[in-house]
């Protein structure tokens, strides 16, 4: 019962991270489900956290998609190479220590923190559309971005969106509003894929899983909430998560190499 508590709570402060600052949150489902709600295994917190990240995203894709800020053939493009990668990155990551692999989650922490402290400029042309025309030019850009956000989401079981939004603009040109929103069908896909993954090999808790996702929900509605009350706040708020994951990758850096904490 006490495990079901922190796990609807650890999903609850993910979701209302997304909600309240529209991303981030995600890269820190791994070290709550690992220090947070205790799960023993990296691989199995992996595995959990993708499936967990690949709900949390779909349910946000039907809201941009309703707001009309996807698209839909750039981002399935983008998808359907970044699985092929998702999957490779996936296999290779099952094959290392667990321990390896949480300090280099920890330093890939630390990354996704410095680059959310950068602005991301919202200029682009909100009107690109990929078509026989435009295939040219645009498919090479999609698919090779795709196979390699979709490596590295696959291998660290994250959904990838501070990498695929930056991704999706140098492809296309596309804005910033339109490539956060097509940003979550490749977020969609690859932590269906890593999960798929993880899953055939058993390391998935479903338990867990459930009441993670549960708690994203209900979290992501108060975040939402309350992102709007303090949409003036937010690039506030951004640095100060940022801070908070920086913070926490040094954390997991430190204890999985052994370094001697408080």
């Amino acid at each position: 019962m006490f495990t079901d508590i922190l796990s609807g709570l650890s999903g609850a402060l993910v979701g209302a991270i997304l909600g309240l600052v529209g991303g981030g949150g995600s890269v820190l489902a791994v070290p709550l489900l690992v220090y947070g709600v205790g799960v023993s295994s990296t691989h199995v917190a992996i595995g959990t956290s993708a499936l967990a990240v690949a709900a949390s995203a779909f349910a946000n894709l039907i809201g941009h998609w309703r707001a009309g800020t996807v698209k839909w053939r750039c981002g399935l493009t983008f998808a359907a190479a970044g699985v092929v990668g998702a999957f490779a990155g996936s296999m290779v990551a099952k094959a290392i220590d667990g321990a390896h692999l949480l300090a280099l989650f920890g330093a890939l922490m630390i990354v996704v923190g410095i680059a959310m402290f950068l602005k991301r400029k919202a200029e682009g042309d909100p009107e690109v559309r990929l078509t026989g025309a435009s295939a040219r030019y645009l498919l090479p850009w999609l698919i090779a971005g795709g196979l390699g956000v979709g490596l590295l989401s696959g291998f660290f079981g994250i959904g990838g969106g501070f990498l695929i939004v930056p991704a999706l603009m140098v492809a296309t040109g596309m804005s910033l509003p339109f490539a956060i929103g097509t940003s979550l069908i490749a977020v969609t896909a690859f932590g269906a894929a890593t999960a798929t993954s993880y899953a055939i090999s058993g390391l998935i808790d479903w338990r867990i899983a459930a009441i993670f996702i549960i708690g994203g929900v209900l979290g992501g509605i108060g975040g939402g909430a309350l992102g709007r009350l303090l949409a003036g706040r937010k690039g506030v708020l951004g640095t100060v998560l940022a801070a908070v994951i920086v913070a926490v990758g040094l954390y997991v850096v430190a204890r999985s190499i052994g370094w001697p904490i408080g």
